[in-house]
């Protein structure tokens, strides 16, 4: 049994937490739970802080409850929003909470052998024949609404600077998340709520039950919510949330993100991101400042996110790609990669479409740098570019008299042309 609090607390992950927490902690194996809202078929790195804390837990040798908020993914939660989210219907609950097990799971070990091994629970099992009359008779009378009203996630909804109110669907998300405490506190002995900083609000009115209703003692525990240091938003890129299914986010994409935070963020993420221990990290640390150009935090902790979200394989196929616009990459590495990832690779790079016909006896460097394409201003303008040099066919330099033919295709389609270290135009053969 190790300090999970204590261990929170030196990786940053601690926001607040009720008094006698600790302590509690300390006594013996105990059970947690952290609700995960299950609108998507695939977590997002917004819930990576959460999923983050429930392995810590069990490392420490407590028993982790993941919470897959079927019901309340039905109602949606205030807590942050300035509108009411979109309901979803049973099939599309049970589809999610199948695919987000799967992605816990690598973190999570939900093998029986242990006392302590992870339960994923719904609440929309517990909450499906609960009719209104039962919920109002017996839980909604233990709370007042002056208790409701003093909650910030509900003062925010209803002040004069929100653009909607709060429908009365929402104002009781908090007694329905409350009882979700109560009933994994009386079936499952679970004695503490972990969330987000927001969530406090909704996880003491869920102490406040099991104190009035079961006559006992909850506890509740909150980590800060993520910010980044230029003031963006966590998670998001211009394309939208950072996802951990490779479907929705691509290992590149997603390695890409972890690469390119600030070195700020990186000194904080490494501690919360990564199962990196203290020692390590301070001396990474102390390593990265003493030579921040060489991004020694980023490659790290990207490298270790990356591996534990997908695999080794999927981190070495994005160091390679993210070599290939940087590094002393060939014509083969690039014909190694999937479409996705290329496109990916060369996003918002200058295209021209040809036809594949043109490839039949060899397509010119004038004709596919200038004549036909516009990559460069004129012929004359192509033929001293060649002449210098400067010119590469994906990735390796040619003459004026290289000819590209069928055999230069990557994925049967494209071919990278390159003036110089960074000016890349890509040709598209159809």
């Amino acid at each position: 049994m190790t300090n999970f609090v204590k261990e929170l607390q030196w990786r940053g992950m601690l926001h607040d937490a009720m008094p006698g927490t600790e302590e509690h902690l300390l006594e013996g194996m105990q059970s947690a739970y952290v609700g995960i809202d299950p609108t998507a078929d695939s977590l997002h790195i917004g819930h990576l802080v959460g999923v983050m804390m429930l392995r810590h837990f069990q490392l420490a040798g407590h028993k982790p409850f993941a919470l897959i908020g079927g019901a309340t993914g039905m109602i949606g939660d205030p807590s942050g929003k300035s509108a009411e989210r979109n309901l979803l219907d049973e099939k599309t609950l049970r589809h999610n909470q199948n695919a987000l097990k799967e992605q816990l799971s690598r973190f999570l070990d939900f093998s029986g052998n242990e006392d302590n091994a992870a339960v994923l629970v719904n609440n929309y099992d517990w909450m499906k024949d609960f009719s209104f009359l039962e919920f109002i008779r017996d839980v909604g009378k233990h709370i007042t609404v002056n208790y409701m009203m003093s909650k910030d996630s509900v003062k925010k909804r209803l002040s004069s600077e929100a653009k909607e109110g709060m429908s009365f669907t929402e104002f009781t998300y908090q007694l329905v998340q409350g009882y979700d405490f109560l009933h994994l506190y009386k079936e499952h002995n679970c004695s503490l709520q972990m969330g987000g900083s927001d969530q406090w609000g909704n996880i003491t009115t869920g102490t406040e039950l099991i104190r009035r209703i079961a006559g006992g003692k909850g506890y509740a525990l909150t980590c800060p919510l993520i910010t980044k240091a230029d003031g963006t938003k966590f998670g998001k890129t211009e394309g939208g949330n950072v996802w951990l299914d490779a479907e929705r986010t691509s290992p590149y994409k997603f390695y890409q993100y972890w690469l390119n935070t600030s070195d700020d963020d990186a000194n904080k993420y490494i501690k919360i991101f990564t199962f990196l221990g203290q020692q390590e990290i301070e001396d990474l640390i102390k390593e990265h400042t003493e030579a921040p150009h060489l991004r020694l935090l980023q490659k790290r902790l990207a490298d270790e996110i990356t591996v534990m979200v997908h695999s080794q394989e999927d981190l070495d196929n994005a160091v390679k790609a993210s070599q290939i616009l940087f590094g002393k990459s060939t014509a083969s590495d690039l014909k190694e990669l999937n479409e996705k990832t290329f496109l990916e690779i060369f996003d918002g790079v200058p295209q021209a479409k040809l036809s594949k016909s043109e490839l039949t006896d060899g397509l010119d460097m004038i004709g596919a740098l200038a004549a036909k394409t516009n990559f460069l201003g004129s012929n004359g303008e192509a033929r001293r570019e060649l002449k210098q040099n400067s010119i590469s066919v994906n990735k390796e330099k040619v003459k004026d008299d290289f000819l590209i033919t069928t055999a230069d295709l990557i994925n049967d389609k494209f071919v990278l042309l390159q003036r110089g270290k960074k000016n890349y135009f890509v040709l598209v053969f159809n």
